[in-house]
């Protein structure tokens, strides 16, 4: 199996609901086992948590009015004309080949298709992760050496 195969295999499980996957390199041998395969009463186990008195609860002070709503506007506003360069498993995020080592990249950075944008470590595989788009880096969302999940943001990219 190569890179390509791992990483479509991860975008493929994850999708699905698997509880466990095994993968052994020589002779290839892979076991994927569903949620659907899990014992029922570890699937579905309910916990009861008490509730306090009405009498105990905590009154919640009135909520002055904020001005929230309308900064957050703003911001989806300026967002919408970039575009989200998402994470294509889970791992841990790096932006550069090794400690000391320049960043891949850094914003306002120009980008082709096909650049380096960052590693992805996913179970001690590091994985290049390269630009599908051409444009200008206008913002980096994650930090270095932070893990990362599935489809989150990465970059905000100005096609323009």
């Amino acid at each position: 199996m190569d890179i390509k195969d791992i990483q479509n295999l991860i975008r493929f499980v994850s999708k699905a609901e698997v509880a466990e996957v095994s993968i052994k390199q020589d002779d290839i041998e892979i076991k994927i086992k569903t949620l659907a395969s899990v014992p029922a009463q570890v699937a579905s186990q309910q916990y009861y948590v008490p509730q306090a008195p009405a009498a105990f609860a905590p009154q919640a002070p009135a909520a002055a009015p904020t001005n929230n709503s309308t900064e957050t506007t703003v911001a989806a506003d300026e967002n919408s004309n970039y575009v989200t360069i998402k994470s294509p498993m889970i791992g841990t995020f790096y932006r550069s080949a090794g400690p000391g080592k320049e960043p891949f990249i850094a914003v306002g950075d120009s980008i082709n298709s096909g650049k380096v944008l960052c590693i992805v470590e996913a179970m001690k595989l590091f994985n290049e992760i390269e630009s599908e788009i051409s444009g200008k880096i206008v913002k980096i969302l994650v930090d270095d050496a932070s893990p990362v999940e599935y489809d989150q943001p990465l970059f905000l990219v100005d096609p323009s």
